[in-house]
């Protein structure tokens, strides 16, 4: 009887074995697939700053008003602003063609290095040499946008007054690749 048991006990074994093998799924099998793509060198600015609408007038001889825009520059490089300081369209002409001083100051939420991707910022300079020797920007690698501020600074020549009315320019900011 106890080998009648054993021979059961061994056929059952068996015949579990050969049953997993019969349901068993083959085994995995892996294939790999090596993919690259390459980035190009890009610099864009997001689309045009937003208008800068100064909310103050210009109340006195001595008022001096301000306002900014800003813009996000995109940049997997080091590239240099420069401003149009050839034509007069940035600087605020109003009635009967008069003029206001008219300065501009450019400043970034990056500084090259510590806080990612930017430069140094520049004070208001007078609009006919306002970035006159450009303004570097530093590429932080992973930081690929740079906040860019334009400031406009108005006021009245000394010793003069604008005549009353709405003054105007128009400032073109470049950025191009830095050296």
């Amino acid at each position: 009887m106890v080998r009648h048991r054993l021979a059961m006990a061994i056929a059952a074994v068996v015949a579990l074995c050969v049953w997993g093998a019969v349901l068993a799924a083959p085994p995995a099998d892996d294939a790999t697939c090596s993919i690259s793509v390459t980035v190009a060198e890009i610099m864009e600015w997001s689309s045009n700053f937003p208008p800068i609408v100064v909310p103050e007038e210009i109340t006195s001889q001595a008022t001096v008003v301000t306002d900014d825009s800003t813009l996000t520059l995109y940049t997997n490089g080091d590239v240099d602003i420069t401003a149009d300081i050839i034509s007069l369209l940035p600087r605020l002409t109003g009635p009967d063609s008069d003029t206001l001083v008219t300065e501009y100051a450019l400043s970034y939420d990056g500084n090259g290095s510590t806080t990612g991707t930017g430069g140094t910022a520049v004070p208001f300079t007078n609009f006919d040499a306002f970035l006159s020797g450009g303004s570097h920007v530093t590429h932080v690698p992973g930081d690929g946008a740079v906040n860019v501020t334009l400031s406009v600074q108005a006021s009245n020549a000394v010793g003069t007054l604008a005549n009353a009315g709405l003054y105007s320019a128009t400032q073109t900011l470049t950025a191009a690749w830095g050296l």
